[in-house]
């Protein structure tokens, strides 16, 4: 059965697509873990319509938020994401997108002022402080994604009201302390991760 919607604590995720713009060594579909995350199996046996993905989520108000967070970037659906994100405002509950940041890349134009009003908050995956690093650890498929990913988390919060920046403590050459002055330099919030702990 192909789970869409998930709960954890009080929010809840939605597993929207399995494809993604990067190939990180430390995400679980390419570890022994596999495509789980607390006990939910996230393997997708087709990419879900916008009224399957609506029918999977109830009442979006009973949750602190709605995540878009899958086993694949979100914004590679960048259209559904928005109509999903629309229906979820209109019906009380509050969006959060967690995402590799690079739908400006990927679409070509800045994405961002579309998200606006819908989307409530993100969450950046930035991963390491330069460049060297997060080729290493992350594998992107395009051509200046470090310099795009920074790019677009100091353009978001022109358009968006919370955006974090969030890097693993744990990964070889990371240094934490170095990606938290980095997010402060972009003018965005910070989260550490831990290292093989999802969701």
């Amino acid at each position: 059965m192909t789970r869409i919607a998930y709960p954890i604590r009080s929010s809840l995720y939605l597993n929207i697509t399995d494809r993604c713009t990067l190939e990180c060594q430390f995400c679980p579909k390419h570890t022994e873990q596999g495509p789980v995350v607390h006990d939910f199996d996230l393997s997708l046996s087709h990419r879900p319509e916008i009224e399957e993905i609506i029918n999977s989520i109830g009442n979006p108000a009973d949750y602190e938020e709605v995540v878009f967070c899958g086993f694949g970037e979100p914004t590679l659906r960048f259209k559904v994401l928005l109509e999903i994100a629309r229906w979820i405002k209109a019906h009380g509950g509050a969006v959060r997108v967690n995402t590799d940041g690079l739908a400006n890349l990927v679409n070509k134009r800045n994405v961002l002022p579309e998200m606006q009003g819908l989307v409530d908050s993100l969450s950046v995956s930035m991963n390491a402080h330069n460049p060297e690093l997060y080729a290493r650890h992350c594998q992107p498929a395009l051509p200046g994604s470090w310099e795009a990913m920074l790019a677009f988390l100091e353009e978001a919060p022109k358009y968006i009201p919370r955006v974090t920046a969030t890097a693993i403590d744990g990964m070889d050459g990371v240094d934490i302390k170095a990606c938290e002055k980095l997010a402060a330099q972009l003018g965005v919030e910070f989260r550490r991760r831990k290292l093989d702990k999802v969701g």
